[in-house]
């Protein structure tokens, strides 16, 4: 498939209101993750974009595509929040609402009713302090989370512990989604997904770690909501195979990767898309327009990280 380039991206953005991408790429879904709704403008922005140059579709509609063959509209699309951020409730929920567009947020349960922070958050935080520990050498801003990402999970929990002791100050309260936040989240449109207990890296955990990051994750948002989640957020877009068994057999019909591509829903002679792994894209705030843009008529831009996207934690 032909991949936008830098000059293309960079038009200014009415040409890509009347210049969609034809056949198969017009055919490819979208899914948009945004790690939160910062920027209460630029969200908006964003949102009218979607609006007047791609369809919003929901997250039942996509399930319903992979099951039994639904067609979706062409220029699909589906908006989805990484980790619960408070935002999908304070910013992004009014302006979805107004709209009619449905979303899927996927919550660390964990954290749901606390005012603790997201541990790579408080990783970096600290380590400004002048935190220190054993396993971790990195010190530039913004390669603690990374560095600390790749450890096994038992080595990156005892050092956001080391970090904690040897930190000048404790990293401050973040507010996060409570149980009504979820019931008005779910009340508004914005359908509940899993994302782990604690956003641990599933892939460097071992068994029993997996089973309560997925499992009990599951069954605090049952408790929180009175709905089984059906959706699932592979967290580092990563996804564990062993998590994809308890999927299974907790009866989920959708799970999604964070690897920075459109996803096509047909199937081929030889296959048929997996819905434990949906590709997704993560966008923000910064996000130039063109890119944007490019997203929502159906390419994969491979360019992204040089015009602003991010990837997903």
């Amino acid at each position: 498939m032909r991949q936008p380039n830098l000059a293309t991206l960079s038009r200014p953005v009415e040409h890509f209101g009347t210049e969609r991408p034809r056949g198969r790429a017009a055919r490819r879904l979208a899914v948009l993750t945004f790690p939160g709704a910062g920027d209460p403008s630029a969200f908006r922005a964003q949102v009218e974009r979607l609006v007047r140059t791609a369809n919003p579709v929901s997250l039942p509609q996509v399930q319903e595509a992979l099951q039994v063959g639904a067609p979706l509209p062409p220029h699909a699309v589906l908006v989805s929040f990484e980790h619960g951020h408070r935002s999908a409730v304070t910013t992004a929920l009014p302006v979805l609402a107004a709209r009619g567009i449905p979303a899927v947020a996927f919550v660390v349960a964990g954290l749901v009713d606390t005012e603790r922070p997201y541990w790579w958050q408080e990783a970096e935080f600290l380590v400004k302090q002048g935190g220190r520990a054993r396993n971790l050498s990195v010190r530039e801003p913004g390669g603690v989370a990374a560095a600390m990402a790749a450890l096994p999970d038992p080595d990156r929990r005892s050092c956001l512990e080391e970090l904690r002791v040897t930190a000048r100050r404790a990293a401050p309260g973040q507010p996060q989604l409570t149980a009504a936040d979820l019931l008005a989240l779910r009340d508004g449109g914005v359908e509940i997904g899993n994302h782990t207990y604690g956003d641990a890296r599933l892939p460097h955990c071992d068994d029993y770690v997996v089973r309560e990051e997925v499992v009990g994750a599951h069954e605090r948002l049952t408790k929180l909501t009175g709905t089984e989640p059906s959706a699932f957020a592979h967290p580092g877009g990563v996804a564990d195979v062993r998590a994809e068994a308890l999927l299974r057999g907790l009866g989920y019909r959708s799970a999604f990767l964070g690897d920075g591509h459109t996803f096509d829903l047909r199937p081929t002679a030889v296959s048929r898309p997996n819905p434990l792994r949906i590709s997704r894209l993560s966008v923000n705030g910064r996000t130039s327009r063109g890119l944007f843009d490019a997203v929502l008529s159906g390419w994969t831009p491979t360019v992204r990280k040089l015009r602003g996207a991010v990837a997903c934690r």
